[in-house]
């Protein structure tokens, strides 16, 4: 069987994958028990942290369409689109916008990963198991920038 047509993710994958989760959960969740002094670093810290995964993302995305034919479109379309969520990372970190802006940013270009992700899969660039793994990962993520951001909202 091809390794793409396979239904389970790698157990690397899977491994790496939930590893990837630890700064984010740790740092939505840190941002309520921590001392108000430490709250800006924590803040800084997740948002630098999901820059530098926007940009791996992307990464792949470069990678899945890298490895189609030059000539296909769909393809062609897949690695202009990989641009985005690093851009969006970027924007969020070096801009200096108030973090109840960067957070949502962030939050918005996981959602637009998310459905690359499918899409990738759709179009055979992806492995079918990739929803399997993108998806929990995705929501933790989200749900993760969608706690930071609620701290921030509150004060």
């Amino acid at each position: 069987m091809h390794p793409f047509e396979a239904e389970k993710p790698p157990q690397l994958a899977v491994l790496l994958g939930y590893a990837g989760l630890i700064p984010f959960v740790s740092g939505a969740l840190g941002i309520w028990v921590i001392p108000l002094g430490w709250r800006p670093f924590v803040l800084a810290a997740l948002l630098d942290f999901a820059a530098v995964i926007l940009a791996f993302m992307g990464a792949i995305h470069w990678g899945l369409a890298m490895r189609a034919q030059e000539t296909d479109a769909r393809a062609q379309v897949q690695l202009g689109l990989s641009v985005i969520p690093p851009l969006l990372g970027w924007l969020a970190v070096a801009s200096g916008m108030p973090m109840g802006m960067a957070l949502p940013i962030c939050l918005l270009a996981f959602v637009g990963l998310y459905l690359a992700d499918l899409r990738a899969v759709k179009l055979g660039l992806a492995p079918r198991w990739y929803p399997r793994l993108r998806t929990p990962l995705t929501l933790i993520v989200t749900l993760s920038l969608l706690v930071a951001w609620a701290s921030v909202l509150v004060g």
